[in-house]
This record gives structure tokens, C-alpha cells and sequence, in this order.
């Protein structure tokens, strides 16, 4: 998966590592496990997982960024 722009590093904060997906780099659709709603291809969202052990990046959900927003508010 390669979603980071050039030049555009992922922000981690509260032991997660959030990445912003562009619309153009959304090639699949995912289930964003908020709303448990689908996040078609093509529409921009958040990809996140947490930096703790025993999580890594084979952990990560793409959430939409609404939801992302609305359940991580400090992040």
C-alpha cells in the first residue's frame, strides 16, 4: 500500500499511526469498523493502526475520516 504522498509523513500520536488516504490511492473498497459501513474505491479516508507492541502495520483499518474524527477527537 503505498497512500503517504511524496514528501508526507504519517502522524503519530497516542500510540497511533495515522495516515491520510487520497482518493486517487483508494483503489479497493474497505469496512471501516466505526459505522461498519463500507468506504468505496476512490473516496479519500484514514488508514490508522497503533504503534504498540503487539500491533503493527499488518493491523491497520481504514476508517472513514468522519468516523476516524468523531472516535479519536485529540488524534
Amino acid at each position: 500500500m503505498n497512500s503517504k504522498r511524496k514528501g508526507e509523513s504519517p502522524s503519530v500520536d497516542e500510540n497511533w499511526v495515522v495516515r491520510p488516504v487520497t482518493g486517487q490511492a483508494a483503489r479497493k473498497a474497505y469496512l471501516c469498523p466505526s459505522c461498519r459501513q463500507e468506504i468505496s474505491a476512490g473516496v479519500p479516508h484514514i488508514v490508522a493502526w497503533q504503534d504498540v507492541w503487539p500491533y503493527s502495520i499488518e493491523d491497520r483499518r481504514h476508517w472513514h475520516t468522519s468516523c476516524w474524527r468523531r472516535t479519536h477527537p485529540s488524534i
